[in-house]
């Protein structure tokens, strides 16, 4: 967060003399309360100030840094997930690098005929197999992918802070969104994707305006 000349002055004032009331410090600036307005409620709503009724204001004590992490930690996957990318266990490798192309995607998520996940198959795992000598057209992409519970996953209530960690702990470009079936806890239906172009959206949503 950038910060006018006028903001960072009130800033000053406050950590020197808060608790301090918005008419002292618009009669330290020589300025009217009503002009300053705009800028207190700018900084309290930036979390760099606090206000409490007939004190006035003071310091958090928080950096612009700590804000913004801050502020990360309450982005939620269910607000950024995607579209899952799908394929079925039975679908061929063949069509499964259709797919990938198609979609200009890292990895595709496979699930059973009913949807729940089953697997992931990756960019490399589909170039290792099409160096072989097997048909592509007649081989599934369950022979290859990595199965269940071997695979990162995360939840619409987690962070997408979370997810960026857990992306980059096991080094894949891509999570699979899941939640339990009511009926079948221990299966998971596939309802999103979150992936590394999902984090760059979201952070430059961070820095407009």
């Amino acid at each position: 967060m950038e910060l006018t000349k006028r903001q960072e002055k009130i800033l000053e004032i406050v950590k020197a003399e808060g608790p301090i009331t918005g008419e002292q410090i618009a009669e330290k600036l020589k300025l009217t309360r009503a002009t300053l307005r705009p800028d207190l409620a700018i900084l309290t709503m930036a979390g760099l100030l606090d206000a409490r009724p007939r004190v006035g204001y003071f310091y958090s004590g928080k950096t612009t840094n700590q804000l913004l992490g801050e502020h990360i930690r309450n982005l939620y996957v269910r607000d950024y997930k995607s579209l899952p990318i799908v394929v079925r266990e039975e679908t061929s490798i063949y069509d499964a690098i259709c797919t990938m192309f198609l979609e200009d995607v890292g990895s595709l998520i496979v699930t059973k005929k009913e949807g729940q996940l089953v697997g992931v198959v990756s960019r490399k795992d589909l170039l290792q197999a099409s160096m072989g000598k097997q048909d592509l057209r007649s081989m599934p992409v369950g022979v290859i992918m990595t199965r269940m519970p071997n695979i990162v996953t995360c939840t619409p209530d987690d962070t997408l802070y979370y997810a960026a960690v857990q992306m980059m702990r096991h080094e894949v470009d891509s999570l699979p969104v899941v939640r339990p079936y009511d009926d079948r806890p221990q299966e998971m239906e596939v309802v999103g994707r979150i992936s590394k172009t999902t984090l760059v959206k979201a952070f430059v949503e961070l820095g407009q305006p």
